[in-house]
């Protein structure tokens, strides 16, 4: 993207009362939604110049980029911006596991009934990746 798509697009996002937009992570190549993160306008414009998903944590209230720990990376291939403007759905080519959990998806679980089903499998084993101490 050049720059002056960013200010295009930086223009057109609606941030709510915190700073925050939602973003959702989607797999470019299977279209499976791996992950949905909040974005400052400072997070999505190192997003779009990086081309690599950084995020704002809400529970840490700090800039978070994405594979920063755990190497598990997104880089950009698409951006697209809701109808409102206050969603952002990025493509991206995921490396290693999108989910903290272990899992590709964050989305691993599925309601059946009354219960809830693991749909998916673990791909790494998070205490090996995140430092526990």
């Amino acid at each position: 993207m050049t720059s002056s798509t960013h200010g295009a697009l930086l223009d057109a996002v609606t941030f709510d009362d915190d700073g925050l937009v939602p973003a959702i992570a989607q797999d470019a190549e299977t279209g499976q939604v791996l992950m949905m993160a909040y974005m400052t306008a400072d997070t999505l414009r190192e997003t779009l110049e990086r081309g690599r998903m950084v995020y704002w944590s809400r529970s840490r209230q700090e800039r978070w980029a994405k594979g920063e720990a755990s190497g598990h990376t997104q880089t950009v291939e698409e951006v697209r911006l809701d109808c409102d403007g206050d969603t952002l759905l990025f493509k991206v080519q995921q490396e290693g596991g999108a989910c903290h959990t272990g899992f590709h998806s964050c989305f691993y679980r599925r309601a059946e009934g009354e219960r809830l089903v693991e749909d998916g499998k673990k791909i790494f084993d998070p205490g090996e990746v995140y430092d526990e101490a």
